[in-house]
């Protein structure tokens, strides 16, 4: 099993700079202002040849009621509970300060292994700050400068002896394999596997406007207060993602930053937070957008779900806060209807209520997360494509631009996750948005693709013609002759 290492401190004494260091990725958002982190992040970290996970915390605050900065402590003291050594950060430069003991205290109680890191070190003026770092009595403390990488052999010295217990690290998580190639017969032409395992989770995002209720849900999912959570809008800042078997199934959900229309964010942090959830997306193969059931399909909804489409990515409606509907039978009439009007590009998307609060719905959620990911994996043989594509074109031709009908003579299936198809036509500019909106309406009806992205190339024969773009010449034999 890997050994954990959680960065405990003050806000703003550079514990986000130092993750993003240990993890060799900008992952933690940074800013001058104190109290950027509010939620636990995990990376998987290197130093060396020591493989680790390192959790990146909020910043200690001595508050201990229910308020915001009281629940951060709580997640924190949390991080501090569940770690194998916990890295405590104070700053060289202002010196220890009454915060700082008052948490060296609480470390001494709660923390297993603790290392004493005084950052911000480089040059003389972290010196006086250095020295007075001794009166915490936690040991030696460590010279560090997270910006400028100084430090960092010697954390690795004080690492090594504390890891010999534990095992080497898992690698870390990659972003999903996408546009797969297939062959003829509809199967992987490289033979790559797309069931989940515990190596390759499914990745999952959840993303939606603010106070959606995204982090409550992840929290049920999980089955404990895993994630910063509260009436606040936007508490969640950093895109957090957690590993978990979900009644079975691998995957790692991303919890994001909710996102409100761009004219109304003129806070740095949100603009990086918007960033980070968006990037979030591309990691994931399912997107779970999720909606208030209060306010419904507001006009940042679509925008979110057709992010998650132009990123080509399996999609699933979640109608959060269904608990508190009174009418629930016509209210989901009227957002099936709402649905396939104003997401034409996803007709046929699963809609799924859910209450994050009660836990209800949340196995129709799973069963149709599993769903869309298989149809987002979905492969057709060339056979059937043909046979399809000959029935189409007989209940509906192709135009005839100029008095010449189009001609679709061949189709195919050349990628999966999305699901995307070549056909082969006499003059491919000249056909119509209209009619490969036709065809593709059509593949998701008979091949049963609801609601997934699917990509469909129109290409001309003569594009395959390596000498299209030559000149006509004559032929050297013939030159002779007419000499």
């Amino acid at each position: 099993m890997s050994f954990t290492l959680a960065i405990v401190g003050r806000p703003n004494v550079g514990k986000s700079t130092l993750f993003n260091r240990l993890v060799g990725r900008r992952l933690a958002l940074v800013d001058d202002q104190p109290g950027v982190t509010r939620d636990l992040r995990e990376g998987e970290a290197k130093l060396g040849d020591l493989r680790f996970t390192v959790i990146d915390t909020a910043g200690l605050e001595e508050a201990t009621d229910d308020s915001l900065q009281g629940r951060m402590r709580k997640l924190t003291e949390r991080a501090v509970g569940l770690a194998d050594i916990c890295l405590f950060v104070i700053d060289a430069r202002v010196g220890v300060t009454p915060a700082d003991e008052v948490f060296a205290e609480i470390l001494r109680r709660k923390a297993r292994h603790v290392i004493l890191a005084a950052n911000k070190a480089e040059g003389r003026a972290g010196e006086s700050g250095l020295l007075e770092a001794f009166s915490l009595g936690l040991g030696e403390p460590l010279a560090l400068s997270a910006e400028h990488g100084e430090g960092m052999p010697e954390l690795y010295a004080m690492l090594a002896p504390l890891a010999e217990g534990f095992a080497e690290a898992a690698a870390a998580a990659e972003a999903p394999v996408t546009d797969l190639d297939v062959d003829e017969d509809g199967e992987l032409a490289d033979g790559a596997s797309i069931a989940p395992t515990e190596a390759k989770p499914m990745q999952i995002a959840v993303i939606g406007r603010p106070n959606a209720g995204k982090s409550t849900l992840i929290n049920k999912i999980l089955g404990e207060e895993r994630l910063l959570t509260g009436p606040e809008a936007g508490i969640t800042r950093d895109a957090i993602s957690v590993r978990l078997s979900w009644e079975g199934t691998p995957v790692r959900i991303f919890d994001t930053a909710g996102m409100r229309k761009r004219a109304k964010i003129s806070d740095k942090i949100e603009k990086l937070s918007v960033s980070d959830g968006l990037r979030a997306v591309k990691f994931a193969e399912v997107v779970v957008v999720l909606l208030d059931a209060a306010i419904p399909f507001e006009q940042q909804d679509l925008r979110i779900a057709d992010l998650a489409e132009r990123e080509g990515r399996a999609v699933v409606i979640a109608v959060n806060k269904w608990d508190a509907e009174p009418e629930k039978s016509d209210k989901v009439r009227a957002l099936r209807e709402a649905c396939e009007r104003l997401l034409p590009q996803l007709r046929g998307v699963r809609l799924v209520t859910v209450s994050a609060r009660t836990g209800k719905g949340l196995d129709r959620l799973h069963e149709a997360v599993l769903l869309a990911h298989d149809v987002w994996n979905r492969r057709v043989p060339t056979a059937r494509l043909n046979q399809w594509l000959a029935t189409m074109i007989e209940a509906h031709p192709p135009p005839a631009p100029g008095g010449r009908r189009i001609r679709l003579r061949y189709m195919t299936q050349a990628k999966t996750r999305p699901p995307g198809f070549v056909v082969m036509c006499s003059n491919p500019k000249d056909l119509n948005e209209s009619y490969s909106r036709y065809l593709v309406n059509g593949l998701r009806q008979d091949f049963d693709m609801p609601g997934t992205p699917i990509r469909l190339w129109m290409r001309s024969q003569a594009d395959q013609n390596p000498y299209k773009s030559r000149t006509k010449s004559t032929p050297s034999r013939l030159r002779k002759h007419l000499r």
